[in-house]
């Protein structure tokens, strides 16, 4: 799959020719980065940091709590790297200073080694300086400390003259249970769905940046269908998950869906199908996700209106319950709660819903049997909920928050 890159130097987001000469200004990389997150995890380098020339820190934490990112750049010893694994990064990388010694403190599955090769050869000192060791080697010494490889084929990066499938190729099995990203020269969506097969990811940003390749084609290049209408099976789900319908997608749809940043689906009679065009329940899409095999795709939206299914209800698949649900009802009952009623007596009285959860916490703590626990738990997690709306902070954002507590590595005393 594609991994979009921003490459950062004095707060912009920036694209070099070898990894020197300034090619393209993007200017603030949170935009960018929101545009480039439907297609999964992203790549943010700090390129001030590698060279020994500042930071982009406080612009980069900002991105981790933004959209999963892997994280590069200035990252040398072990304080650093767990200090972006703590601050949320997916996985970081490491230069000149992947040493077994270092990797060894670190959790494997989410350490990156980066390796810059100059025609088969590892280079270091900013691309200039040669060390006699071939890349395969290199991989093979590092492949059981790390999770994953980042190459840059350097002769290549940034050119945009295509990449090396066969050194690729020989990488990916060198590499064993590692992950193979290849960087440097990747331009046409063919080359993503052949690094796709060979078990590759491919880095990308002077491509994109420079509009010669379409992100919604890239992310629908690796995508194989069984049907003989050359259509794929399309989950849809809510934030949380929650299975909202099954339809069809094409690579034309998935091209428009990334453009436009909307449920777009192919239906097998009407051609491009606009999700909620007529009837106003729209979606917005966050991220599109292919499954293992690549022969099906999940849609990951944000449902407004009265829901996915044309019986008028949220799901295809039945009722909408659950916290998300509770959520909606609440964020539904802030917008219009009748007069007089408790809902709304609690969105207008913060001392009275902030007495309400500390009442609720203090029972659900002196709570003994399973039931009086289960009932006070729900307790707890309605008058939570309800001061989120009160808020107009969305349950997604409490989700994505817990999920980068769970990356932290440190752990408390």
């Amino acid at each position: 799959m594609i991994i979009p890159s921003i490459d950062l130097q004095g707060g912009q987001a920036v694209q070099l020719v070898g990894g020197r000469e300034l090619a393209i200004e993007a200017g603030d990389p949170r935009p960018i980065a929101e545009r480039f997150a439907v297609a999964g995890e992203i790549a943010a380098i700090d390129l001030d940091a590698a060279m020994g020339k500042g930071t982009n820190r406080e612009l980069i934490e900002d991105l981790v709590k933004r959209v999963p990112c892997r994280v590069g750049g200035g990252i040398r010893d072990e304080a650093t790297a767990v200090r972006w694994l703590d601050a949320g990064a997916r996985r970081i990388i490491l230069g000149t200073a992947a040493t077994p010694e270092l990797l060894a403190k670190l959790p494997r599955e989410r350490l990156i080694a980066a390796l810059d090769a100059r025609d088969g050869e590892v280079v270091v000192e900013g691309w200039t300086e040669r060390t006699g060791r071939r890349v395969l080697d290199q991989v093979h010494a590092l492949k059981d400390y790390v999770g994953g490889f980042l190459v840059t084929f350097v002769e290549r990066e940034g050119r945009m003259e295509g990449t090396d499938l066969e050194l690729a190729r020989a990488i990916v099995e060198a590499a064993g249970d590692a992950k193979v990203t290849i960087a440097g020269g990747v331009t046409e969506v063919e080359e993503i769905r052949d690094l796709d097969r060979l078990g590759a990811d491919a880095q990308v940003g002077m491509a994109l940046y420079s509009g010669r390749m379409d992100l919604g084609e890239a992310i629908a290049a690796p995508l194989t269908s069984d049907r003989d209408d050359g259509l794929i099976p399309t989950v849809v789900t809510d934030e949380q998950g929650v299975a909202l319908g099954l339809v069809y997608s094409s690579r034309d749809s998935i091209k428009a869906a990334v453009a436009e940043r909307s449920g777009i689906y192919q239906s097998r009679s009407r051609g491009l199908w606009r999700k909620g065009e007529s009837s106003g329940a729209v979606q917005e899409l966050l991220r599109v996700d292919p499954d293992c095999d690549r022969d099906a795709v999940r849609f990951v939206v944000r449902q407004a209106g009265a829901g996915f299914c044309h019986l008028e209800r949220r799901s295809c698949f039945g009722e909408d319950a659950g916290l998300g649900a509770l959520m909606r009802r609440l964020e539904a009952r802030r917008a219009g709660a009748p007069a007089g009623s408790y809902t709304k007596k609690l969105f207008e009285t913060p001392d009275l819903l902030a007495a309400k959860l500390t009442e609720e916490a203090g029972e659900l703590i002196a709570a003994r049997d399973r039931e009086h626990v289960i009932h006070e738990a729900a307790d707890v997690l309605f008058f939570t909920l309800a001061r989120l709306a009160a808020e107009g902070i969305d349950l997604g954002e409490v989700e994505r928050h817990l999920d980068r507590r769970a990356l932290k590595v440190t752990r408390r005393g």
